[in-house]
């Protein structure tokens, strides 16, 4: 853009139409989309031409299209991390990269460490910013110390969070299925098994990602490209003379003319290789020429002696080498002690962990300063406090150094303790989340996989290892991180025996929404407890296993066969004895059993509602008296359940609504997680049932709000986009449903009957509004889902039918909410009961059937005490009575339920347009 455009302001709604122009648009069309006339775009065009100094329309289109360009790469560059100091030289090398990049999916930038890999990889990912329109991002794999989480590192660099029913990884690709970006993945010599499974399903499931990685050897897989990074040129005026120069001056040494052929042998003894070139720069100003080149040859020839058949480390060894024979041995032992972290860390961390003999009382600190001045460790300020990091090349030689001290040992058990004293204090906090909380568990998180890895690993410390890794599950599940931990949870139990970590992964994964996980979880803590001696414990195990298999069946990728379930009961019966805890648990599961119709006796006739109810309030006085809150609430779900199937849905809701209450003050756990999600669904579609709107509304607001469901807009906004339409806060839910929306295509897209009402009430604000179109790409949502006809005929007359009354069809909504065939339709069990009893009566009356009288009074005894359904009868009364202010006294009944469509319905039959008319504009159905 023109000096002047970059000087003269351009208001919000010129820049809209600016980008409109630069797409090409005529004055018609850009009015038509801003919903202003072409008068005023003509003028809107007029200034812009006049701020920006552009000859002509055809000129404007250029300067906007140049912007926008100049907007993306911007955004692009967002996931780089900026570069602390110029890039010097290597155009040949960027050339060549950036080509590979371009030409191939996945190139790997190879070469021995120090060499530049990555300055070379940020610099060509930047210069192909705009070419990749979602971004391109960094991903630093050097704190990562289990293959297992290098898609939580990609996650965490773009902001992907773990999507319920998804693993971490899967959640990344399908963030990136449709976009178009750049990856470049650093330092991935260490997880090999880690980087090439993960890249490989990557670029298998996102067609336009491509991925630039940095290695000290090649990933070894087939659709890999690999590219060489070669030293700095050292011929003539060099890459790597012009980077000795740079760095020299960065500490205050100006090279002159005279002094560039030292710099060229130096650069040459030290291979071209950046790191060391940066190191020994950096020593320039305290040791001159001479003494640097002295210390080098010496080292070189000491260490090496000739070339290694390992070349690749023979220059960045004899620099780490030279650089701590300038250290007294106190700083030796200490620059190797804090080589086993691979994150940042405090000098107090430093004190624990590093500080004993030799090393004196004090000196830790003085340490960490003298390493820091000689460029051995990095300093980063921060609110909290100052961290120190060793670079990745001398963190590994120092861990090289603290094995043959023979301090390794000592060492790394102080960093045990150390960590379970830093985890224990994360996990004691009473307000975790708030405050710095995430920060300061982010800033330890990667020592505590590390320390947790190599304690597992030794068969010395594994009585510390158990202790980590139930900390480190409950800290992950507290950050969100609930892939990993329920696998630290598995590994808890993987090192002790222990059925109680079991238990709470088998939580977590109920949390995830995978259901074979939880089902096997569950089998697996019974087998532990049993293997334990616990039988009493063995059989709550495998009861919860068998109600899990009933009750959460649409989160399983594979239904256990139809014996299994029955099978766990079966066996939980007979270890149950007289534990209460036991008997309560098979009490629910045997209830679970019949109501889903699982039972291990199938030919038994299907069980009554009484009967159900019984069992279910059998399990509720079990549960009450262990004083066990979520035993409760698991029982209280079963009794919802079958005062549902009776068709008593206030009582249905009551108890779901005390459910909700009984799970207020218990801790946030994975089983009371898992327990608040379920009775929040459940409570939220209770109420819409009995047309407490403003609760269902706060309901569904809080179950949005929990953080496992922060990736997952699907889920977590489904209760309340159908709250929201019911109550026809249009506005509200077409929001949402772009959220939902979002969130299910970044799911995959998976078929999900349970949705179906989500797209139905999505289709009936649309309807509202009068948009046909928008309606229909909703109404398909729903074969998208894999919904069946069966399922709609639950829900989808009451959205439909409130349409057709909206538009004056009145006798076409009759007969859809009552075609006639006599045959019980599935509304009648369904949470829309009352709904549909009362919509029938009023289309009856606005029909002018004969029978709307009745229909009216058969319906009072159904929808006794939903204020939204007898609000409803009581208008179609005043309809037939003729009675306008009867009417208009709905209007007000409507608004106290929560109800505003309804209210403003009632105005324009009331025959006060003006006033329903602006209330359905505020409401967004106008």
């Amino acid at each position: 853009m023109s000096k002047q455009a970059a000087t003269t302001a351009i208001s919000a709604r010129e820049a809209e139409v600016l980008a409109l122009v630069g797409d090409h648009r005529s004055n018609a069309e850009i009015a038509a989309q801003l919903v202003i006339s072409v008068r005023t775009v003509e003028t809107h065009v007029s200034s812009l031409l006049r701020k920006l100094g552009a000859p002509d329309r055809r000129a404007l289109a250029a300067l906007a299209a140049e912007a926008a360009h100049a907007e993306r790469t911007s955004q692009a560059l967002a996931g780089l991390p900026a570069p602390l100091n110029p890039f010097i030289g290597r155009d040949e090398e960027r050339r060549e990269l950036r080509a590979a990049v371009g030409a191939h999916r996945q190139v790997s930038a190879v070469g021995p460490g120090g060499v530049g890999k990555t300055r070379l990889a940020l610099a060509v990912a930047a210069g192909l910013a705009a070419d990749f329109a979602d971004g391109v991002w960094f991903v630093d794999l050097v704190p990562v110390t289990d293959p297992a989480m290098v898609g939580s590192a990609v996650a965490a660099a773009l902001g992907v969070g773990e999507q319920q029913g998804r693993g971490i990884d899967d959640s990344v690709t399908a963030a990136l299925a449709d976009r178009r970006a750049l990856l470049v993945l650093d330092n991935c010599e260490h997880l090999p098994g880690g980087v090439a499974p993960f890249v490989e399903r990557l670029l298998a499931r996102c067609p336009s990602v491509h991925v630039l990685t940095t290695s000290r050897a090649r990933l070894s897989v087939p659709f890999e490209r690999v590219y060489s990074v070669p030293p700095l040129s050292l011929d003539g005026d060099s890459d790597a003379v012009a980077l000795f120069a740079d760095r020299a001056a960065a500490v205050g040494w100006t090279v002159e003319a005279a002094d560039l052929d030292q710099v060229a042998d130096v650069c040459r003894k030290l291979d071209g290789v950046a790191l060391a070139i940066e190191l020994a720069a950096a020593r320039l100003p305290a040791l001159g020429f001479d003494g640097l080149a002295a210390g080098l040859s010496d080292h070189l020839r000491l260490l090496v002696g000739g070339y290694r058949a390992d070349d690749r480390h023979r220059s960045v060894r004899a620099v780490l080498d030279w650089s701590q024979a300038l250290l007294a041995e106190p700083d030796l032992a200490l620059l190797r002690r804090v080589s086993v972290f691979v994150a940042p860390f405090t000098a107090a961390a430093a004190e624990t962990v590093a500080g004993f003999a030799p090393l004196e009382a004090g000196e830790v600190v003085d340490g960490l300063a003298r390493l820091a001045d000689q460029h051995l460790l990095s300093v980063t300020a921060s609110a909290g406090a100052t961290r120190y990091r060793t670079a990745e090349t001398i963190r590994q030689y120092g861990a090289e150094r603290l094995a043959a001290s023979g301090d390794e040992d000592a060492t790394r058990t102080r960093q045990l303790r150390w960590c379970l004293a830093v985890a224990g204090e994360l996990a004691a906090d009473p307000a975790p989340l708030t405050g710095d909380w995430r920060a300061r568990f982010d800033a330890v998180a990667d020592d505590l996989r590390a320390t947790l890895g190599w304690a597992a690993r030794d068969a010395g410390p594994r009585a510390g290892a158990h202790p980590l890794a139930l900390l480190l599950a409950r800290l992950a599940f507290t950050r969100n991180l609930l892939g990993e931990s329920q696998l630290r949870y598995e590994q808890a139990a993987a090192l002790a025996d222990d059925p109680a970590a079991l238990r709470s992964a088998a939580s977590v994964a109920a949390c995830r929404a995978l259901g074979d996980d939880t089902y096997r979880l569950w089998q697996a803590a019974g087998d532990a407890a049993l293997a334990a001696g616990d039988s009493a414990a063995a059989a709550r195990d495998l009861a919860t296993a068998a109600t899990t298999s009933y009750r959460k069946a649409a989160t399983f990728a594979r239904r256990p066969a139809r014996d299994e379930p029955a099978a766990l009961l079966v066996r939980a019966r007979e270890l149950a004895g007289d534990d209460p805890a036991a008997l309560a648990a098979v009490a629910l599961a045997e209830c679970d059993a019949l109501g889903y119709a699982f039972f291990a006796e199938r030919d038994r006739p299907a069980p009554s509602a009484a009967e159900l109810t019984a069992l279910a309030e059998r399990a509720v006085e079990l549960a009450r008296r262990l004083g066990d809150p979520l035993a409760e609430s698991a029982a209280l779900q079963a009794l919802t359940a079958a005062q549902r199937r009776a068709g008593d849905t206030v009582a249905a809701a009551a108890t779901a609504d005390r459910r909700v209450a009984r799970l207020d003050a218990v801790p946030v756990t994975p089983a009371a997680t898992d327990e608040l999600i379920d009775a929040l669904q459940i409570a939220t579609a209770t109420s819409i049932g009995v047309g407490d709107l403003p609760a269902a509304r706060r309901q569904g607001r809080q179950l949005r709000d929990l953080p496992p469901l922060a990736e997952t807009g699907h889920v977590a906004t489904s209760r309340l986009i159908m709250a929201d339409a019911l109550a026809g806060h249009g506005t509200d839910v077409i929001a949402a449903a772009g959220r939902f929306l979002d969130g299910w295509t970044r799911a995959g897209r998976p078929p999900g009957r349970g949705f179906g009402p989500v797209a139905a009430g999505v289709a009936m604000i649309h309807g509202l509004r009068g948009d046909a179109a928008a309606r229909a790409e909703w109404l398909a949502v729903l074969d998208q889902l894999g919904v069946t006809a069966e399922d709609r005929a639950g829900y989808s007359p009451v959205f439909d039918a409130i349409v057709l009354l909206h538009d004056g069809r009145a006798g076409a909504a009759f007969d859809l909410l009552d075609p006639g065939d006599g045959e019980p339709g599935p509304w009648r069990t369904g949470i829309l009961l009352h709904w549909h009893a009362a919509l029938a009566a009023e289309a009856a009356v606005l029909a002018g059937r004969a029978d709307a009288a009745g229909r009216l009074a058969a319906a009072r005894p159904v929808v006794d005490g939903n204020p939204v359904a007898g609000a409803l009868l009581d208008r179609a009364a005043a309809l037939v009575d003729d009675d306008p202010e009867r009417l208009l006294a709905t209007a007000a009944a409507f608004e106290a339920a929560g109800c505003p469509y309804q209210q403003a319905r009632t105005l324009l039959l009331a025959g006060a347009a003006p006033a329903g008319d602006a209330v359905l504009a505020e409401l967004g159905l106008a």
